[in-house]
């Protein structure tokens, strides 16, 4: 079967707003390391990680050995309604590892579930439906998170549960143009001004789908300290940031010196296998009344997975492969920028990096040629990621275990792809 019949039984089967990326979608068939080999038998390596889920790679053999333990069992899932040792033990850790004064933990599914969770116990807590959030960040796809988002092209529905004020995240108005306020502190203060408290404060502490910019740490201790006097809950949304992949932090929120009172995981927590969730003060998250389950968050398989996951991050120390060679891979893009008047804003942390695409005329943003680099890095045996408030972004994360190897030929295919970026500008 070739990729193109599956792309087309795909777009009949799908709805139209389930996307792939390129002109001839991509079907893996195996992986090993950092390398993923399509249907056609080309290998590529993988600098997108899976949208930064696959945080160990492939084929790593302990992760393997831990859920052929549980497979033997005979378990595979139960729900929450029966004890599940896996789970319980991820949360003990999980909790500790948090920081969180008598935190709690519960899981789900994805980043969207976890957020949902957190959004619904603030609102619970505090008895309003007020929620601050920044500009240009992505929460997740439900009609909860999706309303607390700040990127308008991922904003699909004009309907919310919450009453939203989105504060600037130092780059972009909350009216949505290109210029920050001059005081973006006093101009939320201007927009809580008259409302209900909020219940929440949500942040990303990189803004993952919003490019991989880094709010600047000032402005977000300061918007913690307003929703603080307002009695508000922080939210850190550690979806994409957490695991030590950000390098200098083992969670996201540690770069600011922030002392989140909820923190929502998910992506990169079982090294691929759906699990998300929520770790809270216990007083926030049991303030949701009457009853509640989840059917297959924190099922045995999942947990186990997780499990192998922080042993395997803590063991090799990951954390500091991610400090060290996401300074290699930043190098490199910088020395890209200053070769290709085409690409600007090299940045992130740890192995969280980007680089934007704009055209050289006029310095804006420029996502038809972000999509040629894209397509180019494939051709070439690279995949990466895109994103952006223009979708002009540039998004680099391979797995933490990537080697400066890895990262010596990414950079040759991006030069490469750069030099297409060049050419596509030239004949636009």
């Amino acid at each position: 079967m070739t990729p193109r019949n599956l792309s087309d039984r795909h777009r009949r089967v799908l709805p139209r707003w389930v996307t792939t990326y390129y002109d001839q979608p991509l079907q893996p068939v195996s992986a090993s390391g950092r390398t993923v080999t399509d249907v056609h038998g080309v290998a590529h390596l993988d600098f997108f990680a899976g949208i930064l889920t696959n945080t160990l790679g492939y084929g790593i053999p302990e992760f393997r050995r831990a859920l052929d333990r549980q497979l033997d069992s005979g378990i595979v899932h139960t729900s929450t309604l029966y004890l599940i040792d896996a789970q319980v033990r991820l949360a003990e850790r999980l909790a500790e590892q948090s920081g969180i004064d008598d935190a709690v933990v519960f899981f789900v599914n994805s980043g969207t579930e976890a957020n949902d969770t957190a959004l619904l116990a603030a609102t619970c807590h505090t008895g309003s439906n007020h929620v601050i959030a920044l500009t240009d960040s992505y929460h997740g796809r439900s009609l909860t998170s999706s309303a607390v988002s700040g990127l308008p092209g991922w904003r699909p529905s004009p309907y919310s549960p919450f009453d939203v004020t989105f504060a600037s995240n130092g780059r972009t108005s909350p009216d949505g143009d290109e210029h920050p306020p001059r005081d973006p502190v006093a101009d939320l203060e201007a927009r809580l001004a008259g409302k209900a408290p909020p219940a929440a404060l949500i942040v990303e502490p990189v803004q993952g789908l919003g490019g991989f910019h880094t709010p600047p740490t000032g402005l977000l201790q300061r918007y913690a300290r307003i929703a603080a006097r307002h009695g508000a809950v922080l939210i850190c949304d550690e979806v994409q940031t957490a695991w030590g992949r950000t390098g200098r932090a083992w969670w996201g929120h540690q770069l600011h010196h922030l002392a989140p009172d909820v923190i929502t995981f998910a992506k990169g927590t079982a090294n691929g296998l759906p699990l998300g969730g929520v770790i809270a003060r216990r007083d926030v998250l049991d303030s949701i009344p009457g009853r509640s389950i989840s059917t297959f968050g924190g099922n045995p398989l999942a947990c186990s997975a997780a499990l192998a996951t922080l042993d395997h991050l803590l063991d090799h120390d990951l954390q500091g492969n991610a400090e060290k060679a996401g300074q290699h891979l930043l190098g490199e893009l910088q020395r890209l920028e200053s070769a290709h008047a085409h690409l600007t804003g090299s940045r992130g942390q740890g192995l969280m990096l980007a680089v934007d695409v704009v055209d050289p005329r006029t310095g804006l943003p420029d996502p038809a040629a972000a999509r040629v680099l894209v397509e180019a890095c494939r051709t070439h045996g690279l995949l990466i990621g895109s994103g952006g408030r223009h979708g002009n972004s540039l998004r680099i994360a391979p797995p933490l275990t990537v080697t400066e190897g890895e990262i010596a030929a990414a950079a040759r295919i991006l030069a490469v792809a750069a030099q297409h970026g060049v050419t596509a500008a030239a004949t636009a």
